[in-house]
Protein backbone atom coordinates (compact mmCIF):
# COMPACT_ATOMS: atom_id res chain seq x y z
CA UNK A 1 0.00 0.00 0.00
CA UNK A 2 1.15 3.41 -0.76
CA UNK A 3 0.47 6.07 1.16
CA UNK A 4 0.89 9.84 -0.31
CA UNK A 5 1.27 13.03 1.45
CA UNK A 6 2.37 16.76 1.41
CA UNK A 7 -0.28 18.20 -0.37
CA UNK A 8 -1.40 21.70 0.01
CA UNK A 9 -2.93 24.66 -1.27
CA UNK A 10 0.15 27.52 -2.29
CA UNK A 11 0.55 30.18 -3.95
CA UNK A 12 2.23 30.41 -7.65
CA UNK A 13 6.18 30.50 -7.56
CA UNK A 14 5.74 28.25 -4.55
CA UNK A 15 7.28 24.90 -3.64
CA UNK A 16 5.95 21.67 -2.45
CA UNK A 17 7.37 18.27 -2.01
CA UNK A 18 5.04 15.29 -1.70
CA UNK A 19 5.96 11.79 0.11
CA UNK A 20 5.08 8.28 -1.40
CA UNK A 21 5.56 5.84 1.52
CA UNK A 22 5.67 1.96 1.38
CA UNK A 23 3.74 1.12 4.17
CA UNK A 24 6.83 0.33 6.15
CA UNK A 25 8.38 -1.97 3.23
CA UNK A 26 10.68 -1.67 0.49
CA UNK A 27 9.55 -0.69 -3.01
CA UNK A 28 9.34 -3.07 -5.81
CA UNK A 29 12.39 -3.90 -8.20
CA UNK A 30 10.64 -1.84 -10.89
CA UNK A 31 9.68 1.51 -12.20
CA UNK A 32 8.27 4.54 -9.65
CA UNK A 33 6.14 7.43 -11.05
CA UNK A 34 4.19 10.33 -10.26
CA UNK A 35 0.91 10.88 -11.79
CA UNK A 36 -1.41 14.12 -12.05
CA UNK A 37 -5.03 14.58 -12.37
CA UNK A 38 -6.32 18.02 -13.73
CA UNK A 39 -9.91 18.97 -13.13
CA UNK A 40 -12.06 17.56 -16.04
CA UNK A 41 -8.49 16.47 -17.41
CA UNK A 42 -7.60 12.75 -17.98
CA UNK A 43 -4.39 11.24 -15.63
CA UNK A 44 -1.31 12.08 -16.56
CA UNK A 45 2.36 11.03 -16.30
CA UNK A 46 4.81 13.66 -14.46
CA UNK A 47 7.95 12.36 -14.13
CA UNK A 48 9.10 8.46 -13.74
CA UNK A 49 12.20 6.41 -12.20
CA UNK A 50 13.36 3.43 -13.48
CA UNK A 51 15.43 1.09 -11.08
CA UNK A 52 18.84 1.68 -13.37
CA UNK A 53 18.46 5.03 -12.68
CA UNK A 54 16.92 6.34 -15.81
CA UNK A 55 13.95 9.00 -15.74
CA UNK A 56 11.04 10.86 -17.42
CA UNK A 57 9.60 14.13 -17.14
CA UNK A 58 6.97 15.39 -19.08
CA UNK A 59 7.31 18.92 -20.91
CA UNK A 60 5.29 20.45 -18.39
CA UNK A 61 7.18 19.30 -14.95
CA UNK A 62 10.82 19.50 -16.70
CA UNK A 63 13.47 21.21 -15.08
CA UNK A 64 11.01 22.40 -11.93
CA UNK A 65 10.09 18.85 -10.26
CA UNK A 66 12.52 16.54 -9.69
CA UNK A 67 11.26 12.63 -8.64
CA UNK A 68 13.12 10.74 -6.14
CA UNK A 69 13.35 7.97 -3.54
CA UNK A 70 15.38 7.33 -0.01
CA UNK A 71 18.26 5.41 0.12
CA UNK A 72 16.31 2.83 1.88
CA UNK A 73 13.69 2.43 -1.07
CA UNK A 74 10.93 2.95 1.82
CA UNK A 75 9.26 6.53 0.54
CA UNK A 76 9.92 8.19 -3.06
CA UNK A 77 9.39 12.19 -3.26
CA UNK A 78 8.08 14.88 -6.44
CA UNK A 79 9.90 17.85 -5.71
CA UNK A 80 7.86 20.58 -7.25
CA UNK A 81 9.83 24.01 -7.32
CA UNK A 82 8.28 27.03 -9.45
CA UNK A 83 4.40 26.13 -9.12
CA UNK A 84 1.86 27.37 -11.40
CA UNK A 85 -1.83 27.49 -11.30
CA UNK A 86 -1.89 24.76 -14.11
CA UNK A 87 -0.15 22.43 -11.66
CA UNK A 88 -3.31 22.32 -10.08
CA UNK A 89 -4.88 18.59 -9.39
CA UNK A 90 -4.94 15.29 -7.55
CA UNK A 91 -1.63 13.62 -7.49
CA UNK A 92 -0.67 10.43 -7.15
CA UNK A 93 2.31 7.99 -6.43
CA UNK A 94 2.31 4.76 -8.28
CA UNK A 95 5.03 1.48 -8.98
CA UNK A 96 5.37 -1.24 -11.03
CA UNK A 97 5.28 -5.06 -9.35
CA UNK A 98 6.95 -6.32 -12.31
CA UNK A 99 9.14 -5.55 -15.33
CA UNK A 100 7.65 -3.37 -17.83
CA UNK A 101 8.46 0.12 -20.01
CA UNK A 102 9.16 3.19 -17.65
CA UNK A 103 6.63 4.77 -19.85
CA UNK A 104 4.18 1.81 -19.97
CA UNK A 105 0.81 3.76 -18.03
CA UNK A 106 -1.17 0.54 -18.13
CA UNK A 107 1.87 -1.46 -16.00
CA UNK A 108 1.91 0.43 -12.73
CA UNK A 109 -0.53 -1.09 -11.33
CA UNK A 110 0.00 -0.31 -7.18
CA UNK A 111 -1.60 3.49 -6.59
CA UNK A 112 -2.00 5.91 -3.37
CA UNK A 113 -4.78 7.40 -2.81
CA UNK A 114 -3.88 10.73 -4.11
CA UNK A 115 -3.13 14.06 -2.40
CA UNK A 116 -4.44 17.08 -3.41
CA UNK A 117 -2.06 20.48 -4.69
CA UNK A 118 -4.16 23.63 -4.94
CA UNK A 119 -1.78 26.49 -6.76
CA UNK A 120 -3.37 29.93 -6.50
CA UNK A 121 -2.56 33.12 -8.16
Amino acid sequence: QLVESGGGSVHAGDSLRLSCAASGRTFSNYALAWFRQAPGKEREMLASLSRGGATYYAVSVKGRFTISEDDAKITMYLQMNSLKTEDTGVYYCAVQTSPSGLLNFDAYDNWGQGTQVTVSS
